[in-house]
């Protein structure tokens, strides 16, 4: 065994020999454009593939040698050698070690120099400056590289945060902007998932909201046109181009682990209202077994004037691995109403239809089929007091989910129009009047759309 060890190193330091030596070639070649020098040819050897050399992408100091089934990560800059178990440990052993190898002109020295006064000089932020902590992955997460360099570059009004316009050039306000969110990087810890969105489909993933994070959520539900049955379906966009539930609403993090946000649904299905409150208990990004929140929330009809419905539920969730989560939703509901459609004119209130105490177990699951794109899925059961609400089968729904910073959108099919809580679980069937309307053919197309706002 300790051959076969020393037989990789020694390899390694083959690999490591060719590569220094090339470059050796390389510089004492003359440079292509010198006055009276011809241009050298370029030169044509193995690739990196055959040789087992893989490089780092974004990395200028380190390498990937595979070895007797093994990949070795080579530091050039440090010359160390050791075992590879998941390409983020790559990552974030640069990002540990840039302010040591950092030059005069690195994003380290710049932040040493102009911004460690202020967010410390490992980048958690001062209690005296109110600063935040810049290594917090999940406050950190949904910022885009342009915000970092405008608030670098123009301050933020309002805050302590100075413009370094005139200070800084572009290229160090660059430099600095990649040191920052080096420091917010996601822990290397290959088999936690990270949800896209606020929601699988209607059913919630339970993420945390960062501490002063604003999020927005719109939500469209083409109920009344099925997308797969029918002749002539084009005409119409399959759906799209018929009359949409369209519902938005707000989150904001009070806390890492509290959060509060209101939400509206349109005069279709009732005009409600929910305000809600929501605690994280647990996450899996701190050690735990898996994530937990807890939400309590009110849906009031008629812009919240009747049939007020109280929502108890709790979100479980789980990473399968990286790439892939299972989401369980109990949720109990006191005074529930059947999910209808508002009769008469806009200014027509709901009806007073009679409350049921119900419980819902809602499932979903969301995997990643790329790392920027997921296929996700969900079902809402009704096991008590299902038929009072005339919810004869499983609300359902099936999309696809692509994730951009800052930003997620999910388009999918379902055949439950609602999206607040006391709603979600009912089905199409009941909202139009038609009880086959839950059959695969009457499936509906809809959207989410989430925003970060600060």
């Amino acid at each position: 065994m300790q051959l076969r060890t020393l037989q990789g190193r020694y390899s390694v330091l083959i690999v490591l020999l060719i590569a220094f030596a090339s470059t050796l070639r390389v510089d004492a070649a003359p440079r292509r454009g010198e006055e009276g020098v011809s241009p050298a040819p370029e030169t044509v050897g193995p690739s990196a593939a055959a040789l087992g050399v893989r490089f780092v992408e974004g990395s200028t100091s380190s390498l990937i040698v595979e070895r007797d089934g093994k990949e070795y990560v080579v530091d050039l800059a440090t010359q160390t050698i050791r075992e590879n178990t998941t390409p983020l440990q790559v990552a974030a052993a640069e990002a540990q070690q840039a302010p040591a190898a950092a030059g005069a002109g690195s994003g380290a020295t710049i932040f040493k120099q102009q911004c460690a006064s202020c967010h410390g000089a490992d980048g958690k932020g001062l209690a005296a400056s109110a600063t935040p902590d810049l290594t917090n992955f999940r406050a950190r997460s949904g910022i885009s590289t342009q915000r970092v360099i405008d608030a670098i570059t123009n301050g933020r009004p309002g805050t302590a945060m100075p413009a370094f316009s005139g200070k800084l050039t572009a290229a160090e306000i660059s430099e600095v902007t990649t040191f920052v969110q080096s420091l917010s990087a996601q822990p290397a810890q290959s088999n936690i998932y990270t949800p896209a969105d606020d929601f699988v489909y209607s059913l919630p993933t339970g993420r945390a909201v960062p501490k002063g994070g604003l999020f927005v959520n719109f939500a469209h539900r083409f109920a009344y046109n099925p997308a797969f049955s029918g002749p002539g379906l084009g005409n119409t966009l399959l759906g799209f181009d018929g009359i949409s539930i369209s519902s938005f609403g707000l989150r904001y993090g009070i806390t890492d682990k509290l959060s509060v946000n209101v939400f509206r649904s349109p005069s279709l299905i009732g005009r409600p209202i929910e305000f809600m409150g929501t605690f994280n208990v647990m996450d899996e990004q701190d050690g735990r077994p898996l994530n937990a929140a807890l939400r309590v929330s009110v849906d009031g009809q008629d812009n919240f004037r009747r049939n007020f419905t109280t929502n108890f539920e709790a979100v479980v969730s789980r990473s399968i691995t990286r790439h892939a989560q299972l989401y369980v939703v109990p949720t109990y509901s006191i005074n529930n109403r059947r999910l209808v459609t508002k009769p008469g004119s806009l200014a027509a209130r709901p009806p007073e239809l009679p409350g049921f105490d119900t419980f819902s177990l809602g499932a979903g699951l969301a995997v990643n089929i790329r790392p920027s794109v997921a296929l996700v899925a969900e079902v809402i059961p009704t096991l008590k007091n299902g038929d009072e609400l005339d919810i004869h089968r499983p609300a359902y729904a099936f999309g696809i989910q692509k994730r951009v910073r800052g930003h997620a959108f999910t388009i999918g099919v379902s055949q439950g129009p609602g999206t607040t809580v006391a709603q979600r679980a009912g089905t199409r069937a009941t909202l139009v009047g038609n009880p086959s309307a839950d059959t695969p053919s009457g499936l509906f197309f809809g959207f989410n759309l989430m925003r970060r706002l600060r």
